[in-house]
């Protein structure tokens, strides 16, 4: 029988969706009053965004910009409300990107995470994700800590020293990449150590491919991932159902179309955004640069949040043709010039020796006319002449690329 961290994992989707639009004017109010989301936000009345479809028109502020948004405004762009007074820490993280950790026992919501994945009140976690500068440690320490479980501060590296630790304390659970749970379980086969103690773990910050999860249930661990960041903690996570990830609580997750700031419809693969509500370190539309889908169906695990595909690549597919920088953005703007179009994708590909490039649209009113004003709004946007083709609705693929570059200089 599945086990829920509290009656939240399973509550009414419509009670979910209202008790965070009513939460959000709060944050957006707050958020007004640091100089960095007034410039970013402009003239926008908090009380009216109560609405997915209100919020949509707000802007996107893209994880790429804050380095360099914080280093015009140290420390941090002038989006925080109240300065830094209050935060019991700050980190950074390459970028670089700086992070304050919010308040409470649970500041980065790991804790529900933590649960779906399997850790219980008594275990004992082996956290290997770093304390240093990074809040990586910080966010499983405390969410584990906030379930009763008792944390080892490990830290990466030092792969003797990690199995001392775990011979004279017999951890139950691991927290930290799954190429270093590898390390470990493989350095202790060789040498004759004892790290069967683990029988759980959480894993995230690298790929993890199917072949691994296989290997480690051979072992008789139950490893799930995490989708988190530095900027917010959890974000999603694996539970005992096959398939996908469940939305964390207290969190506006959104997928919008690469280059914009506009949903996708369901199924359809995006980009990220995220909405945070705490009044002290509210994040707007915070668009990671990850890609992922939502599934349709509802979690078998009974959990009721939105369940999403998991990370499947990155958004940022920005390239150079003919020494110019061409941008999903870019092709966003030609695709809003065009109503008939619905999605577009850039292929950047060789002929001879030369870059070519050939719009693919995608629209049910295919004529010469469109044609040819496709063609010339992409010379206008993007500055560089490319072919046009057009193509029935469907035709694309689902993976969220707005600009393939598919040359091979083989």
């Amino acid at each position: 029988m599945t086990e829920f961290h509290d009656a939240r994992d399973t509550q009414d989707p419509a009670a979910r969706e209202a008790d965070l639009f009513g939460r959000l004017p709060e944050a957006i109010a707050s958020a007004l009053r640091a100089p960095g989301w007034r410039a970013h936000l402009g003239a926008v009345d908090p009380a009216t965004i109560t609405s997915r479809e209100a919020l949509a028109r707000l802007p996107v502020l893209r994880k790429s910009d804050l380095p360099r948004l914080q280093k015009e405004s140290p420390p941090f762009g002038g989006f925080l409300p109240d300065g830094t007074h209050g935060f019991s820490r700050l980190f950074t993280s390459p970028g670089p990107i700086h992070e304050p950790e919010g308040e409470g026992a649970d500041p980065w919501r790991a804790a529900r995470g933590l649960f779906a994945i399997g850790f219980r009140p008594g275990d004992i976690v082996l956290n290997t994700f770093s304390y240093h500068l990074t809040p990586g440690g910080f966010i499983m320490d405390s969410g584990a800590r906030a379930l009763g479980a008792t944390v080892i501060p490990a830290g990466p590296g030092n792969t003797d020293a990690q199995l001392d630790l775990i011979e004279a304390l017999r951890p139950v659970a691991y927290a930290g990449t799954p190429d270093f749970l590898k390390i470990l379980l493989d350095a202790a086969a060789e040498k004759g150590r004892d790290a069967s103690s683990i029988r759980k773990a959480v894993v995230s910050g690298a790929a993890f491919p199917k072949s691994l999860q296989a290997e480690f249930a051979a072992r008789g661990i139950v490893a799930r991932q995490a989708y988190a960041t530095a900027d917010l903690g959890f974000i999603a996570y694996e539970t005992e159902a096959p398939e996908g990830m469940v939305v964390n609580e207290d969190i506006v997750f959104e997928i919008v179309r690469p280059g914009t700031g506009d949903p996708v419809a369901p199924g359809e693969v995006g980009e990220v955004v995220v909405t945070t509500l705490e009044p002290r370190h509210p994040l707007i539309r915070l668009a990671l640069g990850d890609l992922t889908a939502a599934l349709t169906e509802p979690s078998p695990c009974g959990r009721t949040n939105t369940r999403i595909k998991g990370w499947m690549g990155r958004a940022d597919q920005t390239t150079k043709v003919k020494g110019m920088f061409v941008r999903p953005e870019q092709v966003a703007e030609i695709v809003r010039r065009h109503p008939e179009i619905g999605k577009a994708r850039l292929v950047v590909t060789r002929a001879g020796e030369t870059d070519a490039m050939t719009l693919n649209a995608e629209t049910e009113t295919a004529t010469p006319a469109l044609k040819e004003a496709l063609a010339a709004s992409v010379q206008t946007v993007l500055k560089l002449r490319g072919e046009v083709a057009l193509v029935a609705p469907g035709s694309l693929p689902n993976d969220g690329k707005v600009i393939a570059d598919e040359r091979d200089y083989g």
